[in-house]
């Protein structure tokens, strides 16, 4: 850090330029050097490997303070200083050395001068047309383009190999033209050179025929059909062959053929799969590539090709070899006398790369002995360094394919610790997250650091802190107890240092009254309301969003402290409505939606949308404008709010019209801005309350001139679709935006910060243009400019683009996990650097999955899973793991493209956990006063099992518990018998497992124990109320009586029932009868003789009714009997509670009352009857019928 500097430090290189190092001739060559130390390094270059004297040579100059090397090549020739350089940082603690950077300039050759003659081939034959480009630095890109600069279209039968050349599987007589052009494009110096165009003129065999015919005086010489070939292998030859390829490029196998019908190309790997995701078969299957090899790569390739006719085989065998890349980087060590150290550098490669050491840029074996110092193969190892042995030692790994190198110094300091966090630094965190205080620090030895908090003397460790190695202190869960004064203490051999900072824990902000569902009538007022509570330490903001978006700029939306008003609200009001409250450290949201419905209509008034404007007339015609007046039409009782004016171009657009400007509805007259290269034609609109009028006639057509194009195409962007491209996209301007004929695009591009000239090409009838052989994930500036017959549009602006994202190339390090409970852990990495990601960073993913329980009952289960981090972030949570279980998991950074290379697998145990419910519970042996309970292990034991808890209490008839019974089991137990529970009665079981962390979730059942006695309950009502008696089975549970009557009753009300069959009651009822129809008489024998008397009509009395007893069979009423002719259907409502009741008049009424019910399935009344009726005590009323609420009368 910052502190570092302040102190004595050997030399560091901070910057240099690539190894290998393409120069364009016509700039200076710039080669960076840039180091840091203490004292700041001085700075010298060899070339070719001898001192390179910067003061001898005019033209080089290095910067100041620097050992970037600038080399003026103006009037000279750049091949005088191509070579090989290398830059040496020194300060008196040691020197560092940069690369071995390798200086060549770039070179675009001219094409050498040649003459083409017309190719001639017949119909069907193969045919290569060669593009042989100059040989360039770096190669050129290839591809073929016609005479307008349009690509040439390829196909499975025509295409272009890897090396540029085009090949024709067959001819075809449309293969025939004359603008067959190769074009190479030099990348570096961004230059296009162009090969003549090549003639192709393909003969079918109609036309050989005729000329053959014309010369040997023959009829017919060929026949007349095109001759069908078996595929042959163009590249390569033959049946087998050999590819080499480094370890991390990209592998491609092409496979070119020739045939007819055209070949089909296929591609298998003899020894496995292709690697999912690196790999593509582009060119219409003709080229396999696989990107970022690895050793899993080498192998054996087929391609087949096939036709109709044959099928034949060609095999690749690929071997993968690798320059050398780091295993282990050596570190820079900052030492104290008398400690110990070392510098480990481990690279791999194949073949094994070699280990070379360098002390201060001269090799070990000639550097100074020291006894204190080991050199074992790959490790030097220090003992007891002392005072003034700082150096800067170079690891050199190198094999025949390359080499790398690396500066790590041995710094010996004795420096008391300093705490490099600002003192009194104040931290705030909502409560219940995580709360992270730094305690930045320097010293040689390492200071350790510990943490106190107010004045305690203890340190603190354990839950719930945890104490990071770069000395921050983490609270995983703050609580507001937390908040208070925390002492960083950083303490070393030479001293102590100590530093303050505060932690203030703060309440989460929360809506407590939402805003909630309105439906509002048109012209009504809306208010949300949105009740906030929040740390009344921070400083809120309210913000509302209607739809996501920002509130309307209208004057009708009022925004209070809680709340939210909208005044006359319309349909466009309706929508989404959000509040937001924001504080420094958190926020909440809530959301409702509005709708508006139309207010009820007011049918006083009956209005019309207008009639539409006539008599349109064009004024003041100038190029670019022009004035347009109309009469309006019949308002009909709605006054115009608008006019619309709509146009149409001929030229363009015909019989289309577009909105072109409005009006408010007082004026009559438009100032209309116009646009180049137009045919118009306007009508008008007009707009009241009901809606839009019918378009006015139009009016006469007014053409404008072109001109140059007034502005560029919009939405200019530059992406990549593969690693090595750059496709730019713009939307295309419309007719009426070109302002003229001719419309072209002039798309430019130059890379950032290395370009400082723009590579452009002309298109056009296009949106989008592809550059090719771009480096990966490179930015770019591009712009696109219009152009037409008139001239060409403003300047452009230029938009920032990235070509191909390609996959990232490091995996993350130094992972760790922390397991913070059973069913959660958090994952700590260290972040990629930048350059590795090649590509928009989104984040990190951590893969995990459950290898297999701890408990050995448990079944063995891999579910792979993975959890995605956005942003460069650096740990992450694992939520929702299983308890008592073993975890692997890797992380990979991901970009775009895809994820890189997966970091090593690590493990992780979580520990135990509640269990999770018991598998099943049943009931068994089911007795008048027992029940058995048997039961299964949960699935998921989540630990050790320690036993269940079984509660139960008894279920009444309305449903209310009793007190809970608890029964502790032991683990191994399966089934319990519970003994002396009371018989004919439900009971309601709670059952659940235990571990050491706690019991588990509960499952509940229910059970009654058997009856012992009866098939049948009697459920017996009293007075006014139905006896109904119902049947059930012994096995099920009967039903409660509401009303239980003793015996004694019971019989009592079954004699009632046997008073009606006796004789002397019957008379009595015959009686009454013959007196009702002795009065019916005499009151239809008085009306006949013509007076009037009201009479009030009963129906008749009926006779007693024969009691059916209850059929025992099906629990069913049986049919009720009657003696008269009028019988009522099985089953059908008969009126209840017939009792008769005498009154002083000498009519005798009989009141019915009326009941509900419902019928079985076979048609047998289950209902009960209530009974409504005013009963009077009378002397001939004494019967028990009175009483008997189950006889009727009919």
């Amino acid at each position: 850090g910052n502190i570092t500097m302040l102190l004595a430090q050997p030399p560091t290189i901070t910057q240099q330029s690539p190894k290998d190092y393409i120069i364009d001739p016509r700039e200076n060559i710039v080669i960076h050097c840039e180091a840091k130390g203490k004292p700041h390094p001085s700075f010298s270059w060899t070339r070719n490997g001898t001192h390179f004297d910067i003061d001898q040579d005019p033209k080089a100059t290095m910067r100041p303070r620097s050992g970037t090397l600038v080399v003026d090549i103006s009037g000279e020739k750049a091949e005088t200083y191509e070579g090989v350089y290398q830059c040496t940082a020194r300060n008196k603690h040691g020197a560092a050395v940069s690369n071995n950077i390798v200086i060549r300039q770039s070179r675009s050759p001219l094409w050498s001068k040649e003459r083409n003659e017309p190719i001639r081939v017949q119909e069907g034959e193969a045919l290569v047309l060669h593009c042989r480009p100059p040989a360039g630095l770096p190669p050129p890109i290839i591809f073929w383009m016609d005479i307008n600069f349009q690509r040439l279209p390829q196909s499975s039968r025509v295409f272009q190999a890897l090396n540029g050349d085009l090949y024709f599987s067959n001819v075809l007589k449309e293969d025939s033209r004359n603008d067959y052009i190769c074009y190479a494009r030099f990348p570096h110096t961004q230059t296009i050179q162009q090969k003549q165009p090549i003639t192709l003129l393909v003969l079918n065999l109609d036309a050989v025929n005729e000329t053959v015919a014309a010369l040997f005086n023959e009829t017919d010489f060929f026949n007349g059909s095109v001759e069908e070939r078996k595929p042959t292998f163009l590249i390569p030859s033959g049946s087998s062959s050999s590819k080499m390829v480094l370890r991390g490029q990209v592998l491609e196998l092409e496979c070119i053929t020739e045939g007819l019908p055209t070949p089909e190309v296929s591609w298998s790997k003899l020894s496995g799969e292709f690697p999912d995701k690196r790999t593509s078969i582009v060119t219409f299957q003709k080229i396999l590539r696989i990107v970022n090899v690895s050793d899993a790569d080498a192998g054996e390739y087929r391609c087949t090709a096939h036709n109709r006719l044959a099928s034949i085989h060609h095999t690749i065998r690929v071997t993968v070899k690798a320059a050398p890349y780091w295993i282990t980087t050596p570190r820079n060590l900052v030492l104290a006398p008398r400690e110990k150290g070392q510098l480990i550098c481990r690279a791999s490669g194949t073949p094994k790369p070699t280990i070379n050491w360098a002390m201060n840029g001269i090799p070990i074996e000639n550097s100074p002995e020291d006894s204190n110092r080991k050199v074992e193969g790959d490790t030097i190892i220090f003992e007891e360094v002392q005072t003034g042995s700082s150096a800067v030692y170079q690891c050199n790994a190198s094999n025949e394919y390359g080499y790398l190198l690396s500066n790590a110094f041995v710094n010996v300091l004795s420096e008391t610790p300093r705490v490099l966090t600002p003192a009194n630094q104040v931290y705030q965190v909502i409560r219940n997250n995580h709360a992270l205080l730094d305690c930045s620090s320097f010293g040689s030895p390492i200071p350790k650091i510990t943490w106190f908090k107010d004045s305690q003397s203890s340190t603190l460790e354990g839950d719930p802190y945890m104490l990071h190695e770069n000395g921050t202190l983490e609270i995983y869960v703050a609580q507001a107890l937390n908040s208070g004064k925390y002492i960083c203490v950083a303490r070393n051999t030479l001293g102590i240092a100590e530093n303050h900072v505060y932690l203030e824990v703060k309440e989460p902000t929360r809506i407590l009254k939402q805003p909630k569902y309105k439906v509002a009538q048109r012209n009504m007022n809306v208010v949300f309301e949105c009740k906030v509570k929040h740390d009344p330490t921070l400083i809120p903001i309210m913000i509302w969003l209607k739809d996501n978006g920002e509130l309307p700029d209208d004057e009708r939306f009022l925004v209070d402290s809680d709340s939210l008003t909208i005044t006359d609200v319309t349909e466009n009001d309706a929508g989404t409505y959000t509040c937001i409250m924001n504080t420094t450290l958190d926020h909440d949201s809530a959301s409702a939606e509005l709708t508006v419905v139309e207010a009820a209509p007011t049918p006083a008034v009956i209005y019309e949308q207008p009639d539409p404007p006539t008599d349109l007339e064009l004024t003041d015609m100038k190029p670019r404008s022009v004035q347009l007046t109309w009469i309006p039409g019949d308002e009909h009782k709605s006054p115009i709010h608008k006019f619309v004016i709509q146009y149409t171009d001929s030229l363009h657009d015909h019989g289309h019209w577009h909105n072109l400007t409005h009006v408010p509805g007082s004026k009559t007259t438009a100032h209309l801005e116009l646009s180049p290269y137009v045919h118009y034609s306007f009508r008008v609109l007009a707009l009241n309350a009901v809606g839009l009028s019918d378009p006015s006639n139009p009016s006469h057509m007014y053409k404008t001139n072109p001109a140059a194009p007034d502005e560029n195409p919009s939405g200019v962007k530059g992406f990549g679709t593969e690693h090595d491209n750059l496709m730019i996209l713009w939307k295309p301007l419309s007719g009426l935006q070109a302002n003229g004929p001719g419309l072209q695009y002039k798309v430019m591009w130059r890379q950032k910060d290395v370009d400082k000239n723009w590579t452009s090409v002309t298109v056009a009838n296009v949106s989008k243009f592809m550059v090719s052989g771009t480096p990966t994930f490179t930015p770019y500036e591009v712009k696109v400019q219009a152009i037409n017959n008139n001239g060409i549009g403003p300047d452009p602006a230029v938009v920032t683009g990235h070509s191909g994202e390609d996959f990232p190339v490091q995996a993350p390090n130094s992972v760790q996990v922390l397991v913070l409970n059973s069913t959660l852990a958090e994952v700590h990495w260290e972040p990629v650097p930048p350059k590795t990601v090649r590509g928009h960073l989104k984040g990190y993913k951590v893969f995990y999955w459950r290898e297999r329980s701890l408990h050995k009952h448990n079944p063995h289960r891999v579910e792979q899973q993975f959890l995605s981090f956005s942003g460069n972030k650096s740990h992450g949570m694992l939520p929702g793991l299983q308890p008592y279980s073993l975890y692997l998991f890797n992380v990979r950074v991901y970009n775009g493209k895809g994820e890189g290379p997966a970091s090593s697998n690590l493990q992780f145990e979580t520990p135990e956990g509640v269990p999770g419910p018991p598998s099943f519970l049943r009931i068994t042996n089911s007795n008048l006063n027992n029940l058995t309970l048997e039961w299964g292990p949960p699935n998921d034991r989540n630990g050790h099992l320690t036993g269940y808890i079984l509660k139960y209490q008894q279920v009444n008839n309305s449903n209310e518990l009793g007190p809970i019974e608890e029964l502790a089991l032991p683990a191994n137990k399966t089934s319990v018998t519970l003994p002396n529970l009371k018989y004919s009665t439900r009971y309601k079981f709670y059952f659940n497992a235990k571990t050491g962390q706690g019991a588990g979730p509960v499952i509940t059942e229910e059970a009654v124990t058997i009856m012992d006695e009866g098939k049948c309950f009697r459920h017996t009502a009293l007075a006014s109320k139905t006896r109904l008696s119902l049947c059930s089975p012994l096995e099920d549970s009967p039903p409660a009586p509401t009303n239980p009557l003793d015996p004694s009753t019971q019989q009592d009300l079954n004699s009632n029932a046997d008073i009606a069959t006796q004789g002397w009651f019957i008379g009595l009822m015959c009686a009454i009868a013959l007196l009702i129809l002795v009065l019916l008489i005499i009151c239809f024998i008085k009306r006949n003789k013509g007076g009037k008397y009201p009479v009030k009509e009963k129906e008749d009395a009926h006779t007693d009714p024969e009691f059916q007893p209850m059929k025992e069979d099906d629990c069913t009423f049986g049919e009720y009997s009657d003696t008269e002719d009028h019988k009522p259907l099985k089953g059908s409502r008969t009126p209840s509670n017939g009792t008769v009741h005498r009154d002083s008049s000498d009519e005798s009424l009989v009141d019915y009352g009326g009941g509900d019910g419902q019928f079985n399935e076979d048609g047998s009344f289950i209902g009960q009857y209530s009974g409504k009726s005013s009963i009077r005590e009378t002397a001939e009323a004494h019967s028990p019928v009175n009483t008997t609420t189950m006889n009727s009368f009919v």
